[in-house]
C-alpha cells in the first residue's frame, strides 16, 4: 500500500526535475550602446579678420576662443571647434615659426604629445606625412586604445606658420564606446586639413 503512494510521488517529482531542467536559460541583457544619429555632412568657412588661417569645419560645430593660456601661447589666435551633439572638441592652436630652430622644436613637441603621454595607454599609434590638395605638409597620428585624444595632426609650411589639432571627448576614454563618433569626426579633421590655407 505505502509502495502505491511513494511510486506515483516519485513519478511526479521525477518529471518536475526534468521538466525544470528542460526549460530555457535567460542571461541577463548583453551591454550595448545608444544609437547614435549623425548629422549630414555640410561645412562653412572660418575666416576670421586677423586669424593667419583659414578653413571649412562642419555647420554642427561652433568656434570659440581657447581660454587656455601656457607661457608660450601665440598671439590669440587659438581656437577651439566646439561640437556639442557629440560632446567633442577640437583644439587648435596656431604658432609663428621664426628659425629652424623654432620649427624643431614645434614638431618635436607635436610628437611628444601624440606619444609620450599616450604611450602606457595606447594600444597603436600609427604617424602619417601627407600633403594637403593646397600644398601645405603635416603629419597625421592616429591613436588606438582607450587614449584621451585619438586623433591629432599638425600642418606647416616649415618656415611661418605651424598649426596643430586634436580631437578631445568630455568623457572617459573608452575606445569601443566613441570608436564610430571618431571615425565620423576624422571625416572632419580630413576635410578641415585639405581645405585650410595661410592667409
Amino acid at each position: 500500500m505505502l509502495s502505491r503512494i511513494i511510486y506515483p510521488c516519485l513519478m511526479i517529482g521525477a518529471a518536475l526535475l526534468f521538466t525544470a531542467c528542460n526549460s530555457d536559460y535567460s542571461a541577463g541583457k548583453k551591454k550595448g550602446y545608444f544609437r547614435i544619429d549623425f548629422p549630414e555632412k555640410k561645412y562653412q568657412a572660418f575666416s576670421q579678420p586677423g586669424y593667419p588661417y583659414s578653413f571649412e569645419y562642419p555647420v554642427y560645430a561652433r568656434v570659440s576662443k581657447d581660454s587656455t593660456f601656457f607661457e608660450d601661447k601665440a598671439e590669440d589666435w587659438w581656437i577651439n571647434i566646439d561640437i556639442p551633439q557629440f560632446n567633442g572638441k577640437i583644439h587648435i592652436s596656431y604658432k609663428n615659426i621664426s628659425s629652424a630652430s623654432r620649427f624643431d622644436s614645434l614638431t618635436a613637441d607635436a610628437y611628444k604629445m601624440a606619444t609620450r603621454q599616450h604611450m602606457d595607454i595606447a594600444t597603436g599609434i600609427y604617424d602619417s606625412l601627407f600633403r594637403t590638395p593646397n600644398g601645405l605638409n603635416g603629419m597625421y597620428y592616429s591613436l588606438s586604445g582607450n587614449t584621451a585624444t585619438a586623433n591629432q595632426f599638425y600642418l606647416t609650411d616649415s618656415v611661418r606658420h605651424f598649426l596643430r589639432g586634436a580631437l578631445y571627448f568630455n568623457a572617459a576614454p573608452n575606445a569601443d564606446s566613441l570608436g564610430i563618433v571618431n571615425d565620423f569626426l576624422k571625416k572632419d579633421l580630413h576635410h578641415l586639413i585639405n581645405t585650410l590655407q595661410w592667409k
